[in-house]
């Protein structure tokens, strides 16, 4: 089931932020201290925004390690880039310097900026109903069944980190 947003309709991954962060993302690293090149700031414990119930009994590893595990990964794969790759590709904007994810977050706690329809459309483009990556995935699935989670964990993992779970 999708979630809906009656402000962006166009807008609808099937997971929450806490349904994703309690699933394995991000090696556990999301949430870790950084040092972003598009604020020239450190962050640390960003993590603390976050509403309690959210990680309350989630290990700290699945959050805010400043080590990568792929074991926490729900797939249990390495998948995606890293900040630095995301700050170079633009992809970082100044108000949410951890990323996509900190964004969604955000927005699913109520937070409208101007950034969301840049970051609606990255979503729609990689995960919406015609994104590349789900579209790569259905055209890949048909060939085995979608409830083998073991089939393509590195799209599955993907999917997942823009809030899509088949």
């Amino acid at each position: 089931m999708s979630v809906i947003f009656y402000d962006f309709p166009d807008f609808n991954p099937n997971l929450k932020p806490f349904e994703m962060l309690q699933a394995g993302i991000f090696g556990g690293t999301y949430f870790r201290d950084i040092y972003s090149s598009i604020t020239k700031q450190n962050y640390k414990d960003t993590w603390k925004e976050l509403p309690d119930f959210w990680i309350i009994n989630l290990p700290d590893n699945f959050y805010k390690s400043n080590i990568y595990d792929e074991n926490v990964n729900k797939y249990k794969i390495k998948c995606g880039s890293d900040l630095r790759i995301w700050e170079k590709n633009g992809w970082i904007n100044e108000q949410d310097p951890y990323g996509w994810f900190q964004w969604y977050c955000r927005f699913y706690c109520g937070r409208r900026t101007d950034d969301d329809e840049r970051q609606i459309k990255r979503w729609i483009h990689i995960a919406g109903p015609k994104g590349r990556i789900k579209k790569r995935f259905l055209n890949v699935i048909n060939k085995q069944k979608i409830e083998d989670e073991t089939y393509n964990p590195a799209l599955r993992q993907t999917l997942l980190h823009w809030g899509v779970i088949f």
